[in-house]
């Protein structure tokens, strides 16, 4: 994935005075996040949402999940997913979209990355080590799986004055 996407405005959801979100801002939202919504697919293909903790490390907003939770066991079957985080503002703030695939990080570079990651986000509350090829908690417990959603789309949709939809795509 190319660092820099091709970044538009879609101006037929865009006040005229909107101008497109920069990528560095799109992405320092992606970084801040506290909480992001997953949209996963079940086997029938109905959308299954759930909320999830989630990091920005490696160009990717990174998650767990548990073993036997539905969102696992859609990902075995469909990696297509979004994430939606922002907030519930109408007239304030920016809501971000992601589009890719959710890829499990197994590598143990990688897997030591996003730890780090998570520790430092959240000022130690999310302590993770790596074995196995998944994160451990504390005591050595397995812990969750690891995927890594790297984007292929991201939507940014400016709400108040002035309204913008901005879409940045990748490769």
């Amino acid at each position: 994935m190319p660092n820099t996407p091709v970044t538009t405005l879609d101006t037929p959801y865009s006040d005229p005075a909107a101008q497109p979100a920069e990528w560095a801002d799109t992405r320092k939202l992606l970084e801040t996040a506290e909480l992001f919504w997953v949209c996963t697919v079940r086997a029938d293909g109905r959308p299954h949402v759930t909320p999830v903790v989630a990091v920005w490390s490696d160009d990717a907003v990174v998650f767990g999940t548990g073993d036997g939770e539905q969102k696992l066991v859609n990902l075995q079957r469909n990696p297509h997913v979004v994430l939606i985080t922002g907030c519930n503002r109408w007239d304030g703030g920016t809501d971000v979209v992601v589009e890719g695939d959710a890829v499990r990080i197994t590598g143990e570079a990688a897997l030591q990355r996003a730890a780090t990651a998570f520790t430092a986000r959240w000022d130690g509350r999310w302590q993770y080590t790596v074995g196995g090829g998944r994160f451990q908690v504390p005591g050595g417990a397995l812990g969750p799986q690891v995927f890594a959603v790297t984007p292929v789309k991201v939507f940014a949709h400016a709400k108040g004055d002035p309204f913008g939809a901005t879409r940045h795509r990748f490769g």
